[in-house]
């Protein structure tokens, strides 16, 4: 997993609340577990005007013109700055993929589904919870200004503006670590290796007789 220490980038608006996750990833485009390949189907059914089809090719889709990441001044936009409940609906971790897998590094919004918050801090994406004045604040900004960028300092729990804006945020210990560190659940059991090493090794002096019994995969 990508580590998260500091961000700096063009910010891009999803000014409408409740958005669920298969907005985010509509359910045909789910059939692989490879976590990559979806960011060209991310907010598929407001990004192009057609109905879009598991292994399409997208790059000869019809474009919304009236969609944010269709329009040139959010190219390359790291963050997204969404409204409240960001996330909600089916538990499907294939929605933090298809937002990293675009590029997004996080999300700014005044509140999220519970199943999304957890999944994205697992998938280093790190989802900021702003008051809504705070976020009305942004979105104010960032139609004001093209290129309205921000920078978010996960260890000092800054989201910071050009205009020496400030907004703090908080998160989980844990967690933070987790994300500064780069580490999701496999690379947390990994730093145990050399204990669990040990212990497989012990537990095959002590009861040869159930590692005999176990059939290589083929």
């Amino acid at each position: 997993m990508k580590a998260f220490t500091t961000v700096s980038g063009v910010v891009a608006p999803m000014d409408r609340a409740n958005v669920d996750t298969d907005m985010i990833i509509p359910k045909q485009f789910l059939k692989s577990i490879k976590r990559s390949g979806f960011g060209k189907n991310l907010f598929d059914e407001l990004r192009y005007l057609d109905e879009g089809l598991p292994d399409q090719d997208s790059s000869h889709r019809p474009l919304n013109p009236d969609f944010a990441l269709n329009q040139a001044r959010y190219q390359g936009a790291s963050i997204l700055l969404a409204r409240k409940n960001f996330g909600c609906g089916s538990s499907r971790e294939h929605a933090p993929w298809a937002l990293d897998d675009y590029g997004f590094r996080a999300v700014i919004a005044p509140s999220y589904a519970d199943i999304f918050y957890n999944n994205c801090f697992k998938n280093g994406l790190l989802p900021i919870v702003l008051t809504e004045a705070e976020v009305d604040a942004l979105f104010a900004k960032l139609q004001a200004e093209e290129g309205f960028s921000l920078e978010i300092d996960l260890a000092s729990q800054q989201v910071r503006s050009a205009d020496g804006a400030v907004y703090r945020f908080e998160v989980d210990e844990f967690r933070k670590h987790c994300l500064l560190n780069g580490l999701d659940d496999i690379g947390l059991t990994l730093q145990d290796a050399d204990a669990i090493n040990s212990y497989e090794a012990a537990r095959r002096q002590s009861a040869p007789w159930l590692f005999d019994a176990i059939v290589p995969a083929k």
